[in-house]
């Protein structure tokens, strides 16, 4: 699967109007040697399969090869913005699960009643309103007019130490990862409520229910065994939405993530840490559906049948 993904990728990066030497070919003061010199540096003189063959060796070391723009080496650009994407992704994703199971649970056990429309019009909120918008009406209210939070960055302009360094990143990750946690509800929402009703008109559920039951019991050993399955199936593919989502983001509260990499590296044509990105990203999502298989035959052991 990455290997297939390797070669779309490839084939529709290259084939993109225009390079990112369009513009030095536009300058008069660039000669067609110096041109043919640069092409030759970056490997771009070569036939595309023969670029591709050394792209697909290097990648196997992570070596990914070097930014146009920088100059400096791609697989140390996105390592260095990695693991603040990764952070906020994964505190999102955390949270939301939680969030989505309490407020779908809670919404199917008082079905039709003022609970449940209060969630439903949540979960409809959540999934009609854009991330960038939201982002923007954060700003305003939380930064601009009641000063809570910090517009952008990851840290205030004082140096900070200890444990005050690592409190001051939380703080200015608040709103962004606020907003990925908030446009991550409602699709789940909706989710766990239709699961949970199909569990409360079950025959099992209502056996138990005859057999006088505590409704703790009834969650804990009927409604959230048969429930879990399913949205760890949908957190794996959910993945990517989460990871594509932090671009924008990112380049909202300038926060120096992969995501805010990706969208200048797409504007400058930086093809190198845009086929880094496009990897490494394909990667942590085959990784993330693998865990979910793995999670998936602890919690439901039939599976290995």
């Amino acid at each position: 699967m990455l290997l297939l993904i390797s070669i779309i990728s490839f084939a529709a990066i290259h084939a993109a109007p225009n390079s990112f030497l369009a513009a030095g070919e536009l300058n008069p003061n660039m000669t067609p040697e110096t041109i043919a010199q640069l092409k030759a540096i970056y490997g771009l003189d070569k036939p595309l399969l023969w670029q591709y063959g050394d792209w697909i060796v290097n990648m196997l070391t992570l070596n990914f090869g070097i930014s146009f723009v920088s100059g400096a080496e791609v697989s140390s650009e996105i390592f260095k913005r990695l693991p603040i994407t990764l952070t906020m992704n994964i505190i999102a994703m955390s949270v939301a699960f939680l969030l989505s199971i309490a407020l779908g649970i809670s919404a199917a056990l008082h079905f039709q009643q003022r609970r449940d429309y209060a969630i439903r019009q949540l979960s409809l909120l959540s999934f009609a309103m854009p991330s960038f918008y939201l982002a923007l009406l954060m700003i305003l209210l939380f930064s601009l007019h009641l000063n809570w939070f910090p517009i952008a960055g990851l840290h205030s302009i004082e140096p900070q130490e200890g444990m005050a360094y690592y409190t001051d990143m939380a703080w200015h990750l608040v709103l962004p990862v606020g907003v990925m946690i908030f446009g991550s509800l409602g699709s789940m929402i909706i989710y766990v409520r239709s699961l949970t009703l199909e569990i409360l008109k079950s025959d099992y559920y209502f056996f138990a229910r005859t057999r006088g039951l505590s409704p703790q019991q009834l969650l804990r050993y009927y409604i959230l065994p048969n429930l879990l399955p399913p949205i760890v199936t949908l957190l794996g593919l959910s993945l990517p939405g989460l990871i594509g989502g932090s671009v924008i983001l990112e380049s909202i509260f300038g926060i120096n993530g992969m995501g805010q990499l990706f969208y200048l590296s797409a504007l400058s044509r930086d093809y190198p840490v845009i086929m880094g990105i496009l990897m490494i990203t394909a990667f942590l999502t085959l990784m993330g559906n693998i865990v979910a298989d793995i999670v998936l035959l602890k919690i439901n052991p039939f599976m290995k049948r």
